[in-house]
């Protein structure tokens, strides 16, 4: 079996279909095709069930896929290995929520790309359950998470110190509970958000419930929504200093259990070498205080 058989095989497994594979790989989708044909034929199983342009992995697909992530990862390590001392070089997938990526990761990606302009970087948005599940599944390198990370697979590095703060309508009253707030709509990202599951606990230990979620796949959609007077929304203060969105809003304090929370650093614990990702990791240190 061949390693770029194998890393198709994978890419087809995580999208679902070779369209979607094809497009990631920057492969023409015969080839996909052609290539994971030929695997399944050398193995003398069938790794996948179509059904239309999806494909479900079968049993025996799901067995092989294991050992491709294991056989990857120590081909990625030795490549590593191999590099000795030089600059680090190649991809890294960076995950990250949005959140962090508009108000934090600009000055960490610029600094990092001046310093080692040989690293091409992948950049990719989502909740924090997503995140950590990409990273678990090698769909990037490394994720930007909130805490509490409870996951001995991963490694994790403190890097931000955020405040969240609740937002309403600029006409809305002072907010000291969640009764202030009760039968409004909570306005987030969509299901796995730590900041909205935060929010969520909130109204709960309050007795209170939000009429309903509306879920947005943008912070600038659920500010404007805000601003409009259709619900309430947790945010990180930083994304309101750095956009300066503040004065469309109004901004409530919140008790410290909620609003205070860690942003982490997150990577797989068992791929102990990633120039890359370790230069990376290495950046936070070095970024100009606050």
């Amino acid at each position: 079996m061949e390693l770029s058989s194998l890393r198709i095989f994978k890419t087809v497994a995580e999208e679902g279909g070779v369209t979607q594979a094809a497009a990631r790989l920057n492969r023409v989708q015969s080839n996909v095709s052609a290539r994971l044909t030929q695997l399944e034929e050398s193995l003398g199983v069938s790794l996948f069930h179509r059904s239309g342009r999806r494909m479900l992995i079968t049993e025996e697909g799901a067995r092989l896929l294991a050992y491709t992530e294991r056989l990857l990862q120590l081909a990625d390590e030795a490549q590593e290995a191999m590099r000795g001392d030089r600059q680090p070089s190649g991809p890294l997938r960076i995950g990250s929520m949005e959140t962090t990526a508009a108000a934090r990761l600009p000055l960490v990606l610029g600094q990092f790309h001046r310093q080692y302009p040989q690293v091409d970087l992948v950049l990719d948005t989502g909740p924090t359950d997503y995140l950590l599940q990409a990273v678990l599944n090698h769909r990037v390198d490394v994720a930007l998470v909130a805490a509490p990370v409870e996951r001995p697979e991963l490694m994790q590095l403190p890097v931000f110190d955020e405040e969240l703060v609740l937002l309403t309508d600029s006409l809305h009253g002072p907010v000291k509970s969640p009764a202030d707030v009760a039968r409004r709509t909570l306005l987030g990202f969509r299901s796995g958000c730590s900041y909205r599951r935060r929010l969520e606990r909130w109204f709960a230990e309050g007795g209170v419930s939000p009429a309903r979620i509306a879920e947005f796949g943008t912070f600038e959609a659920i500010i404007g929504c805000v601003a409009a007077g259709m619900g309430v929304a947790l945010m990180p203060k930083e994304v309101l200093k750095q956009r300066e969105l503040a004065r469309s809003v109004r901004v409530h304090k919140l008790p410290a259990d909620v609003a205070h929370v860690q942003t982490m650093l997150v990577w797989r614990r068992d791929i102990v070498q990633h120039a890359a990702r370790d230069a990376f990791a290495a950046t936070f240190g070095t970024l100009p205080s606050e």
